[in-house]
């Protein structure tokens, strides 16, 4: 696979960037490389043109405010649907997850329209923050074993009728809507609340978006060791009885 190139895009890392989610764009290169693959990374601000040739586009969280922002220029740009209509993957965490979305609420407690790449929609919880471990089984059609995270947000996503959840939970509140649901994908197109980061506790979920970029069924296998002890500890922790 040494021929083969992979055109990574964090998007906005000045306004999306928090809870350590740009450990997910380490971790896609750090894969890719291990299979060989040229890797060429771009890291897009806020104020610069996202560009519409990436193969794989990743979103991270963010507060309110920066939230509002980052959909605000993401819709004047008009990039990333680009990208999306050309087969780009796209992965979106939490605030980032929200704006790819049909609408969510902003700081200003006002409905801010999404992107329109997911069939989502936003509000704000009354109840409690949903905060804490996630485990979660995902879709059978996609191949993955358990989800692990942390989520940490007080939004409720509604699935519309052509939105596929990404996994079910068994421990956490996933979208928080209390119908059992963590995240949504559609085609290239995922999003999900966990933090983690969570390409780094799920590793095959960040070779699920290799594979799609790429577009083929299999990769070389590589060193999972890390990646492994990483999992089996955050899994053990999470299921651990608190009495």
């Amino acid at each position: 696979m040494s021929e083969s190139s992979l055109r990574v895009v964090w998007v906005y890392p000045d306004l999306l960037s928090t809870y350590g989610d740009q450990g997910n764009v380490l971790v896609v290169e750090r894969r890719a490389r291990q299979r060989g693959l040229k890797v060429a990374r771009q890291d897009v601000r806020s104020d610069q043109p996202l560009p519409t040739s990436g193969d794989i586009y990743l979103i991270g969280g963010g507060e309110d405010r920066p939230q509002r922002l980052a959909a605000e220029r993401l819709r004047r740009d008009g990039g990333l649907q680009r990208a999306a209509d050309n087969g780009a993957i796209i992965f979106g965490v939490c605030a980032g997850y929200q704006i790819l979305g049909n609408e969510f609420v902003n700081d200003l407690g006002r409905s801010e329209p999404g992107l329109g790449l997911l069939d989502i929609t936003t509000v704000r919880g009354e109840g409690e923050r949903c905060v804490g471990d996630v485990l979660a089984d995902v879709d059978e059609r996609l191949g993955l074993p358990q989800l692990t995270g942390f989520e940490n947000h007080q939004g409720v996503t509604h699935l519309g009728p052509t939105a596929r959840p990404l996994a079910r939970v068994r421990l956490g509140r996933g979208n928080g809507a209390g119908d059992g649901t963590e995240g949504v994908w559609r085609e290239t197109v995922l999003g999900t609340y966990l933090h983690g980061p969570v390409l780094a506790r799920n590793p095959l979920l960040a070779d699920l978006l290799i594979k799609l970029a790429l577009d083929v069924n299999a990769l070389p296998p590589v060193d999972d060791h890390w990646y492994d002890a990483l999992r089996a500890e955050r899994i053990a922790v999470a299921t651990v009885d608190p009495a």
